[in-house]
């Protein structure tokens, strides 16, 4: 696909156009399709749960002709280059956040001018100004995303956005509740969560010892790495050659590194580094399960807002062993594709961990119904329901 052409035509009301194409669409064959201005802060290659959601819904979104309006970085230029889609880059000046978003509201609501977009998404809050301008000067509906500790860390400004939004999506239960804790009703509230990319089918041999993985950068300190430490030393106890896989780098791992040699499981522990997605799809299918028990964080975060991977394990066939606090209760099912436990109980966590590396039955029954429920979160089908919203809040500006 190569990159689309904005348009040049002369502004119109925001329904009129789609109006006009609805017969032709009748009659399959459509001759243009409705405009999508996609507003974020967050996109690749930046890596993160929000930047791949933004990513996948931009490309997947292909009933709409649509573009990208995101924050520049490092190694942005190449990233663009090789991609399908109109991505114009905010080239934020200084260092500070609260300019970059400044700037990034500019140049969508300027952007948008010359785009003339039927709709905007917003994927996160920091740009709902020029999502909000957008819809008073053209008539086009917002539709915006929320995914956990933005809202947190920004009620004032989550609750504005949710108010103000004509429809909200929230990627979990838990964050729909964090959105209401603000005082605001949306206006329609869809909770649709993360897509996942099925892994292919492979034959990766497993790993020669027990072996249970973690995928997070070292950035949070509410993913468990502290508590999985010290669950370690527990699990050796009856599964003397167990060894944990540590996916992802950041600043903690210095930490990590010391807490492991404190309680004396350096041996056990391998801290791997970043990876590639092809490196964690082999991890993860050679290891016998993924534990990330992330628990609620202390105030200005919120945790997990639905933990993505979980269902990246649950694709690959493991089962999860994670907190039951959060977005994990929508991701996991308990009993059903993992175990839920006490987050900060280090002895819960082991006992869990111990259980599914010892039960090969249990741990294989898991992993395949986490394997099948993953078809239901397919990145296509995310994208066709979130596609739906779109066109649902199109049809509802069109009959105000």
């Amino acid at each position: 696909m190569s990159r689309a052409a904005g348009s040049s035509q002369a502004a119109a009301p925001a329904g009129a156009e789609l109006e006009r194409e609805r017969p032709a669409r009748r009659e399959g064959a459509a001759r243009r399709r409705p405009r999508l201005l996609i507003i974020t802060p967050d996109f690749p290659p930046a890596h993160g749960g929000i930047q791949v959601i933004a990513h996948r819904l931009a490309a997947g979104l292909s009933g709409f002709e649509r573009e990208v309006v995101a924050l520049d970085g490092p190694g942005a230029r190449a990233f663009d280059a090789n991609n399908a889609l109109v991505v114009r880059r905010v080239r934020a000046a200084g260092s500070r956040p609260a300019l970059h978003n400044a700037q990034l509201n500019a140049l969508g609501a300027l952007h948008a001018l010359r785009f003339r977009p039927q709709a905007t998404l917003c994927l996160h809050p920091v740009a709902s100004p020029a999502t909000l301008a957008i819809r008073a000067a053209l008539g086009a509906p917002a539709v915006q995303y929320f995914h956990a500790n933005e809202i947190v860390g920004r009620p004032r400004l989550a609750a504005f956005a949710a108010r103000r939004a004509d429809v909200v999506i929230a990627v979990s239960s838990y964050t729909a509740g964090l959105i209401a804790a603000t005082g605001a009703a949306p206006a329609a509230l869809r909770i649709i969560p993360p897509g996942v990319d099925l892994p292919p089918a492979r034959r990766s041999p497993p790993c020669e010892r027990p072996t249970f993985v973690t995928i997070s950068r070292l950035r949070d300190s509410y993913k468990g790495h502290d508590v999985l430490v010290r669950a370690l030393e527990l699990v050796r106890a009856r599964v003397p050659d167990v060894q944990w896989l540590v996916l992802g780098d950041g600043p903690l791992r210095t930490g990590l590194e010391a807490l492991a040699r404190e309680h004396g499981v350096e041996g056990s522990v391998r801290f791997l580094g970043a990876v590639s997605d092809e490196q964690r799809d082999e991890w993860l299918a050679r290891a016998d399960l993924l534990a990330m028990p992330s628990r609620l964080p202390d105030a200005g975060l919120a945790g997990e807002g639905f933990g993505i991977v979980y269902m990246e394990a649950a694709a690959s066939g493991k089962p999860v062993v994670a907190g039951d606090v959060g977005g994990a209760l929508d991701a996991v099912l308990d009993g059903q594709t993992g175990l839920l436990v006490d987050p900060t109980d280090a002895l819960a966590v082991a006992e869990a961990i111990t259980r599914l590396l010892l039960d090969r039955e249990l741990a294989g029954r898991l992993g395949r119904a986490g394997q099948l429920r993953a078809q239901e979160f397919a990145w296509p089908k995310i994208v066709e329901r979130v596609e739906g919203v779109l066109l649902e809040a199109l049809e509802s500006r069109i009959g105000a």
